[in-house]
């Protein structure tokens, strides 16, 4: 029987990890099960989750109604074509999550990832434009600070200056309004919209759509801005003939506090991504929900239908941990859970700004980081994780959690003098 050293050693053998070299692979841990907020090792060793595994597993990991949800689906049907079929799980979701959203928004679209929902989103503004007849609007807006995905496309609208900078050569050439400048927490400012307001008015007759993470940009920036951004936005789009594209995948179903980013500005966009917290971090599944207008229009003219279909689309195990996932938002206090959270982060993150090392602390929802002037080594990082028993990944300079909705005050504390630890070290 192989041992976890053996398994350790297969793993450094044969397998590449995201974001890693082959070469001077990161340090891995052998997961051997999880549940709640813990992570259970194949040596012993219990890891508060602090992530939530980037950012998904929201209600803690193998929730029983999940999972059960699930095993019933695999025993009745686990994969069918989505192209001549369908089935009661992917109506159902379509049902919940739709009655999730403003009415305008009714017309899913299932897809694998995030990435790729973004990918679909990119390709119906394409296809509605063509549709129109606006031939010249095939190129696209966003802010600096964005990140957007990993798949072409996505990487296409992410911060130029970002984790994609090598790709630049293959890339899309789009535009580039600066980040929001007014931090969440700030007294908005007119002017700090100035900038995108300019560049829609130079190039509105060129651009499809405006995609953003909204309140929240995630993996290239940290970064919390003020909501009233996106109220001027929408009605600059609109005012343009120009949809705008709100990349919810990291930031929907609840972890800014919001159950959509979108509601702090009380907007509604015409395309929507979703995903991550959409199954609640059980099995890969992604959505992007368009406005009727968009899918009429595409509906409308030559193909007559939109150009996409992912093999596993609407894959029956995943909408079924989809749905069991969107039904627990209404069994537990997930709005007050996250509040509380935040209050606590919030408290407890600025005790850290002192240190030497810590540029900057900030929090929102069941987000909270630390931005770091130097990060520790990824040697020394897993040292702190196993002496203190919480997974942290800094990513950058920012170390950051984001835990499951469950979290207790208690491992929040825990979380937070881990990441003392980590900001300590340098």
């Amino acid at each position: 029987m192989l041992t976890t050293k053996d398994l350790l050693a297969l793993d450094r053998k044969l397998l590449w990890h995201p974001y890693a070299s082959t070469r001077t692979p990161y340090p891995a841990n052998l997961a051997a099960s999880a549940s709640g907020t813990r992570i259970h090792l194949a040596d012993g060793t219990e890891l508060i989750d602090a992530v939530s595994s980037w950012w998904c597993v929201c209600h803690g990991h193998n929730h029983p109604a999940i999972v059960e949800a699930v095993r019933r689906q695999a025993e009745k049907l686990m994969q069918i074509m989505f192209a001549g079929f369908t089935h009661k799980p992917a109506i159902h979701l379509a049902e919940l999550l739709t009655a999730a959203l403003p009415p305008r928004l009714n017309k899913v679209f299932f897809s694998d990832s995030g990435s790729v929902s973004v990918e679909c989103a990119l390709k119906m503004a394409l296809q509605y434009q063509y549709a129109r007849g606006e031939r010249t609007r095939n190129r696209f807006a966003t802010v600096r600070g964005g990140y957007h995905g990993d798949t072409i496309g996505a990487m296409s609208v992410s911060d130029p200056e970002g984790m994609h900078q090598m790709f630049e050569g293959v890339l899309g050439r789009h535009f580039f309004a600066p980040r929001p400048a007014v931090r969440f927490t700030e007294a908005w400012d007119p002017a700090a919209f100035e900038p995108m307001e300019t560049l829609l008015e130079r190039h509105g007759n060129e651009i499809a759509a405006v995609i953003l993470e909204p309140v929240f940009q995630g993996a290239n920036a940290m970064n919390f801005y003020h909501p009233e951004y996106l109220r001027m936005l929408r009605e600059a789009t609109r005012e343009r003939g120009i949809l705008l594209i709100l990349d919810e995948v990291a930031t929907g179903f609840g972890r800014t506090g919001k159950f959509f980013a979108m509601h702090y500005a009380n907007i509604t966009p015409d395309i929507l991504c979703v995903g991550k917290g959409l199954t609640g971090g059980a099995i890969t599944l992604a959505a992007t929900v368009a406005s009727e207008e968009v899918a009429d229009a595409i509906s409308a003219v030559p193909p007559g239908k939109f150009m996409h279909g992912p093999t596993f689309m609407a894959n029956p195990l995943a909408c079924a941990a989809g749905c069991a996932s969107l039904e627990l938002f209404n069994q537990y206090d997930w709005a007050g859970n996250v509040a509380a959270i935040e209050a606590q982060l919030r408290r407890e993150l600025e005790t850290l700004r002192p240190l030497e090392n810590v540029a900057d602390v900030r929090a929102l929802g069941a987000v909270g980081v630390v931005e770091l002037k130097r990060t520790p080594t990824p040697e020394t990082v897993q040292e702190i994780v196993l002496q203190t028993g919480v997974w942290l990944r800094p990513f950058g300079n920012w170390l950051y959690t984001m835990p499951p909705f469950i979290t207790t005050p208690a491992e929040i504390t825990t979380i937070v003098n881990a990441m003392r630890e980590i900001a300590s070290r340098h």
